[in-house]
């Protein structure tokens, strides 16, 4: 940097505006802040709005399940009802029938009994005892009908015995399928409710978190508006006292070094930029973080300067410009860099900080340090 030890803030007068690079340097800087944050909000309501979205399909889906779910537990629940209705039928018929064994099986009994204890008449007692061709008749019908009924009986006991059995046995087995099945079902719908209530949550805290982005967005958006209205006020009274802007560089074209006649424009921008801070006090490190600042050292005076044409893109130190640009001078521009010191000639003059601490300008004719020094100049100029 420059070996110049600077003693005191020297006096703007030569400028002859109020607009100081200061204030439209931060306006500007405030301005591409607040732009590019305004971006970052853009991007994650962008992004939260997207995320909102698909969590309202999945939502949907969910719903969709649950009504299915519901729809299929409905059924099955009725289907339940039915079986279990018959089953009770059955129940009624299976008691009905074993009443109705129970006294079948008594008259079995008596009549095994009374056999036992009387004997049973064979065919020729019948005959033999028959008063008569009528009566013969009438007893040999009392024993088929007695016959029969028996068999009747034991035929129907057994067959009811074995319906009512197998009747109960499906029953049973189809009750405890389908109170399995309901569990399962049940299962499943609160399975899916408590889905929908998670989903539910996280869509209010995204929304929750979209709204505060969006609120802060709205905010910045007012803030930029203000910000932008006041440097276009800015730029309004630097057109009416020969200030402007160049690449978002605040220049003077009414200065005391004007570019001489068919000067290339990059010529002309970083002449303007040069006397916007011709006069701006020496501070060490100042331009270099950001290009708007109360003052300037030895490269940030020059990165200045040839920012303003886009000769450079940011602020660079002193050996930096070592390797910057194209070897050797050049027609319109040449610097000259080392490790601690640049300065440079524009279109003839000298724009170095070193003159600053002799006459209170940058600007200066002739002198300067040339030993040691790397020589550059910008490509074409």
């Amino acid at each position: 940097m420059s070996r110049v030890v600077i003693a005191a803030l020297v006096a703007c007068a030569s400028l002859g505006t109020s607009l100081t690079a200061t204030s439209a340097g931060d306006l500007q800087n405030q301005i591409g802040t607040s732009q590019s944050a305004a971006s970052a909000l853009r991007s994650e309501i962008a992004a939260d709005s997207k995320y909102i979205a698909a969590t309202s399909g999945g939502l949907q889906q969910a719903r969709d399940r649950l009504s299915a779910i519901q729809s299929d537990l409905d059924r099955r629940v009725a289907q339940l009802r039915t079986v279990q209705s018959a089953l009770l039928s059955a129940r009624a018929r299976l008691i009905s029938l074993e009443n109705h064994l129970h006294l079948a099986s008594g008259a079995l009994a008596a009549n095994l009994v009374a056999s036992y204890e009387t004997g049973k008449p064979d065919l020729m007692s019948v005959v033999l005892e028959a008063h008569g061709f009528g009566d013969l008749l009438e007893r040999v019908g009392f024993m088929a009908r007695l016959a029969h009924q028996d068999a009747h009986v034991v035929g129907v006991t057994r067959a009811v015995r074995a319906e009512v059995s197998s009747q109960a046995t499906r029953l049973g087995t189809l009750e405890t399928r389908d109170r399995a099945l309901a569990v399962q079902i049940l299962a499943r719908r609160n399975s899916a409710a408590a889905l929908q209530s998670a989903l539910l949550r996280e869509q209010l805290r995204q929304l929750s978190v979209r709204s505060h982005a969006s609120a802060r967005y709205q905010a910045l958006s007012s803030r930029i508006k203000t910000l932008e209205k006041r440097a276009a006020e800015q730029a309004t009274r630097a057109a009416q006292t020969g200030n402007a802007n160049v690449a978002g560089i605040p220049v003077n074209t009414s200065g005391m070094v004007q570019p001489p006649p068919g000067a290339p424009a990059a010529i002309a921008q970083v002449i303007a930029a040069g006397n916007a801070i011709a006069t701006l006090p020496y501070i060490y490190g100042g331009g270099h973080a950001s290009f708007h600042a109360n003052g300037y050292d030895c490269s940030g005076s020059v990165s200045y300067a040839l920012a303003a044409a886009g000769l450079v893109q940011s602020p660079m130190v002193s050996g930096d410009f070592e390797t910057w640009g194209a070897p050797g001078p050049g027609r319109w521009i040449t610097v000259y860099a080392n490790a601690g010191h640049v300065w440079m000639t524009v279109a003839g003059w000298r724009f170095d900080t070193v003159a600053l601490a002799d006459s209170g300008t940058r600007w200066a004719r002739g002198g300067g340090e040339f030993s040691g020094f790397v020589v550059r100049h910008p490509a074409g100029l």
